[in-house]
C-alpha cells in the first residue's frame, strides 16, 4: 500500500528546528519556530504552571475520561476570561466551548462544524496568514478563499483593501480573524477597525471565526480581547478558537477550546452537541492535564496573581526586543528603515527580505528564519543583537 507514495519536504516552520540543531556554529540564532524563549534561549515553564501541577497532583484521584466536552469550571473559566465577566453574550446563554486539544483542535473542531452545518463553506483567510491555517481548516473539506490584510511597503495592515474585500463576502461564507498578534506580520487591527469589522460582520451576515491564540502578548488581556468581545456583541453566530501554548507555556500539554457563540441558548447547547461528536469521531475524549492546569490557575487568585505577572513580564520583553532591533538597525545605519518592528506586537514580524536574503542569512550567518523573512521575536537578545543587525545589514546590500 506505502510503496507509491513519496517522502515529503520537512515543514517549513518545523524544519528549520533540526537544521538549527545541527548548526555547528557558536554564533547561530533560532527566530523561527514561534515559541517564547527568555534570554537564555530557554523556553521556560512558568511558575504558576509548577505550582498548579503540583496542586492537581496531589488531588487527583483517578485517570478516568473527564466528561467530553472537557471540564466544566475551565470551560466558565476561560469563556469569562476571553469575554469578559459581565458579556451580555455569557449573561444570555449565547455561549458554549468545548476544550480541544491545543488552539489548532479549536481550529479543526470549528472548521468541522462549519462544513457540517455548510458542506463546502468558503472560508477566507488573511494575506498572508499563519501557513497550518490552510492545511487545519481546508482538511476539513472548506474551500479556501483570500482577502488582503498586509502591506509590505508600509508594514502595515492594508485596512482600506482588506475592508474592500470584506464588504462583498456572502453571507454563507466564513471570515477567519487573527484577535491579536497577527502571525506572520505583527500588524494588529485597532479598536476602531475591529469595530468596523464587526459592523460589517452583522451588516454582510458572513460568520467570524477568530483566532485567539497570543491574548496577553500584545496589549493586555483585556485589550487582546477586544475584538471578539465586540463581535460577540453585534453578530448573531461567532466562532473561536482558543490556545493555551503561548500565554500559558503549555505547548506540549496541547490545550485549548473553540467556543461558539450563538443567536440563542438554545442554539448554543444544539452546536455544542455537534462539537463534541465530531470530536468523538476524531479523536474520541479530551486530554486532561493541560485544561487542568490551566483551570486551576484561573480559579486559583494567588495562582492567578503569579501568572499574570509572568505574562506581563514576557510581553514587556518582547515589546523591549522590538524596540532594541529597530534601534540597533537604525544606530548601524541600516540601508532600510526597519522603525515599523517597534509598532508590532506579539512574536513575530516580517523582515521584507527576499527568500534568497533569508537563504544568505541561514547559509552565511546560521541565523534561521522562515524564508517568508518571518522572524520569532523572542529569540532575539541583547548578547546576540549586534551580530543579528550586521547581518541582516549584509545580506541587505
Amino acid at each position: 500500500m506505502f510503496e507509491a507514495i513519496q517522502k515529503l519536504p520537512p515543514d517549513p516552520i518545523l524544519g528549520l528546528t533540526g537544521a538549527f540543531d545541527a548548526d555547528p556554529s557558536p554564533r547561530k540564532i533560532d527566530l523561527g519556530a514561534g515559541v517564547y524563549k527568555d534570554e537564555s534561549g530557554n523556553t521556560p515553564i512558568f511558575e504558576a504552571v509548577k505550582q498548579a501541577e503540583k496542586l492537581w497532583h496531589e488531588q487527583e484521584r483517578t485517570k478516568v475520561y473527564i466528561p467530553q466536552p472537557g471540564y466544566a469550571d475551565f470551560n466558565t473559566a476561560l469563556l469569562k476570561h476571553v469575554f469578559g465577566a459581565g458579556h451580555p453574550a455569557l449573561a444570555a446563554g449565547r455561549i458554549r466551548s468545548v476544550m480541544a486539544p491545543g488552539g489548532c483542535g479549536g481550529l479543526r473542531l470549528g472548521a468541522e462544524l462549519v462544513n457540517r452545518s455548510r458542506p463546502g463553506a468558503t472560508i477566507w483567510l488573511s494575506q498572508p496568514t499563519w501557513n497550518n491555517h490552510v492545511p487545519l481548516l481546508g482538511g476539513a473539506g472548506l474551500r479556501i478563499h483570500e482577502y488582503p490584510y498586509y502591506d509590505p511597503e508600509r508594514h502595515e495592515v492594508d485596512f482600506e483593501a482588506m475592508m474592500e474585500v470584506l464588504s462583498v463576502v456572502p453571507k454563507t461564507d466564513v471570515v477567519l480573524l487573527h484577535a491579536c498578534c497577527h502571525n506572520p506580520t505583527g500588524a494588529d487591527l485597532t479598536q476602531e477597525q475591529w469595530d468596523q469589522v464587526a459592523e460589517l460582520a452583522a451588516e454582510q451576515g458572513f460568520l467570524p471565526f477568530v483566532d485567539l491564540a497570543y491574548q496577553g502578548l500584545g496589549n493586555g488581556l483585556d485589550e487582546d480581547a477586544y475584538g471578539p468581545r465586540r463581535l460577540a456583541e453585534i453578530v448573531p453566530e461567532l466562532l473561536l478558537a482558543y490556545s493555551c501554548s503561548k500565554n500559558f507555556g503549555l505547548y506540549r500539554d496541547r490545550i485549548g477550546m473553540v467556543a461558539t457563540v450563538a443567536k440563542d441558548a438554545a442554539s448554543a447547547e444544539a452546536a455544542e452537541t455537534h462539537v463534541t461528536n465530531i470530536a468523538r469521531g476524531i479523536y474520541s475524549m479530551s486530554p486532561s492535564h493541560g485544561g487542568a492546569i490551566v483551570k486551576t490557575i484561573l480559579g486559583d487568585q494567588r495562582l492567578y496573581g503569579i501568572w499574570k505577572q509572568e505574562l506581563d513580564a514576557m510581553r514587556t520583553r518582547i515589546n523591549g526586543l522590538r524596540a532594541l532591533l529597530a534601534d540597533t538597525l537604525e544606530k548601524k545605519q541600516s540601508p532600510v528603515d526597519f522603525s515599523f518592528i517597534r509598532n508590532q506586537r506579539g512574536l513575530f514580524t516580517m523582515l521584507g527580505l527576499t527568500r534568497e536574503q533569508m537563504q544568505r542569512l541561514r547559509a552565511e550567518f546560521s541565523i534561521y528564519g522562515v524564508e517568508s523573512s518571518r522572524i520569532n521575536i523572542a529569540g532575539i537578545s541583547p548578547k546576540n543583537v549586534e551580530y543579528l543587525a550586521d547581518s541582516i545589514i549584509a545580506v541587505l546590500k
